[in-house]
């Protein structure tokens, strides 16, 4: 293994089918553990742990308010109360997502936080989502960041700099949040999409491209048929497939978001995209049923990850405590998974 580079990634990496595949095998789980922390939702033991959480936060804040020589003074008044509560909510948040990990982590492969969940807090939120994606790492876990992004190409690299490299400066390199792996949303064309894909594949990172996506809604545009006869989502496939590059294991490093609600479009999805690792979100509060998924897998076990959210992270609404119900979910997803594969 050669010296990390400045994400903590080897300068020589496999490409991301090889390094997922590798993972899914070592944790035997198939799982992604969606963060999506709603504040008004979070496990009450995060609220009342949030001294600690909040301590790290207000250092890393005020080393930056120290670094820029102090931002003003809003030690008072609205302005003020506005700075706490962003910071004791987003302090409260990363107490319930570590607490989230531990518990159900072990049991899955990758997290998959929901980037607009913590942008809405402001910089603690994104702060929150640094010590998050940290605390997976640490914990052998993939990080997926799910923020669909997609644009021109200039703000195309842009977003892959932020979101898995690093980004020159006069004043060195800056580190951005180091995933794994992001979502892409293809709509703006193969211009967008590629350096976005050229930015992850450099550092042995992916992307998941939305093809026929979990809400209701993508009917509307998704199974729209065009003048070929293919439906969009069909044409989106064959993009994808086109734009991957498989490793060493057989698995390309471009995978597709199909959702877990439509299941009866999987074996066509696997018919255009053979070597694409599926990511599969859906499953339980969407009404997605594992059982359902098994063309997601043929190629191999890394080909399909499915990901649950609120299914684990609210699972102790039907009783228990919250970590052993999100820990008894979580194993419960693996096995049914694991068996399909």
């Amino acid at each position: 293994m050669t010296a990390p580079n400045g994400n903590g990634r080897p300068s020589q990496s496999p490409n991301f089918g090889d390094r997922l595949t590798e993972a899914v095998a070592r944790r035997e789980s198939q799982i992604v553990l969606g963060i999506d922390p709603d504040p008004l939702k979070l496990w009450p033991a995060a609220v009342e742990a949030t001294s600690e959480a909040r301590a790290r936060l207000a250092s890393t804040l005020s080393e930056a308010e120290d670094a820029a020589g102090g931002v003003g003074d809003a030690t008072s008044g609205p302005s003020a109360a506005g700075v706490v509560s962003r910071l004791e909510t987003a302090a409260a948040v990363l107490a319930h997502c570590r607490a989230l990990i531990d518990a159900a982590g072990p049991a899955c492969v990758a997290v998959k936080p929901q980037l607009a969940c913590f942008e809405r807090l402001g910089a603690p939120g994104w702060l929150a989502l640094e010590h998050v994606c940290e605390h997976a790492r640490a914990r052998d876990l993939l990080v997926l960041a799910d923020g669909k992004r997609g644009d021109v190409p200039v703000t195309a690299k842009a977003y892959g700099q932020a979101l898995v490299d690093i980004t020159p400066s006069p004043f060195g390199p800056v580190s951005g949040l180091s995933a794994d792996a992001f979502t892409a949303n293809p709509l703006l064309g193969r211009d967008a999409l590629e350096p976005l894909i050229t930015t992850a594949r450099g550092v042995a990172a992916g992307v998941f491209v939305l093809v026929r996506t979990s809400n209701p809604g993508a009917a509307d545009i998704l199974d729209i048929e065009l003048a070929t006869g293919d439906r969009l989502w069909e044409h989106l496939a064959r993009l994808v497939n086109d734009l991957g590059q498989r490793g060493k294991s057989g698995i390309s490093d471009v995978g597709a978001v199909t959702g877990a609600t439509e299941p009866q479009h999987l074996a066509r999805l696997r018919e255009l995209m053979p070597a694409t690792p599926f990511l599969l979100p859906g499953i339980g509060a969407q009404g997605g049923d594992v059982q359902a998924l098994a063309p997601a897998f043929a190629p191999g076990k890394a080909a399909g990850l499915v990901t649950a959210s609120r299914s684990i992270a609210n699972a102790h609404q039907s009783g228990g405590d919250p970590p052993d119900a999100a820990r008894a979910e979580a194993e419960r997803l693996r096995l049914q998974a694991w068996r399909l594969g």
